[in-house]
């Protein structure tokens, strides 16, 4: 069964996020095609940001910022396959000024398919250049930080 999105401890600063393999994720032989998890990844932190009360066009409409990735580093463990129903994780483990570093996983029930490190960078809307994160905002996303790690 696929839960809904969620926060399940929040004082583990967990996301999870459920998904399902399609065809249109996979390769001619149903195994999830590599690239397909970047989209689940990316999803997920885009439901994490929601779940904070954000969404990616708000972002941009009220606060001229957008996130954009900078760099991932992606560990392929074992495959996902058509009709799997899948969870995605998402925890912030490093908040600073313009960036944020995510470890991210994919996960099969207790079997971890994929693990990720996934590098943000705030970038203003407009121009497209590095910019601060609003104070406000910065505080809030510093709070869902996993205590104690500064990767």
């Amino acid at each position: 069964m696929i839960r809904e999105s969620r926060i399940p401890n929040p004082e583990s600063r967990l996301f999870s996020w459920p998904t399902r393999v399609y065809w249109e994720d996979t390769d001619a032989g149903g195994v999830v095609y590599h690239a397909q998890y970047l989209a689940f990844l990316e999803r997920a932190r885009t439901e994490w940001v929601r779940a904070l009360g954000y969404g990616q066009d708000g972002l941009r409409r009220d606060h001229g910022l957008l996130f954009v990735v900078a760099g991932m580093q992606i560990g392929f463990l074992k495959p996902a396959r058509l009709d799997d129903a899948l969870e995605v994780t998402v925890e912030l483990r490093n908040c600073r000024r313009a960036s944020l570093i995510f470890a991210q996983t994919v996960r099969r029930g207790g079997e971890q398919l994929i693990s990720a490190q996934v590098r943000v960078a705030a970038v203003d809307a407009e121009h497209w250049r590095p910019c601060a994160i609003p104070p406000q905002l910065l505080a809030q996303l510093q709070a869902q930080q996993t205590p104690g790690d500064g990767a």
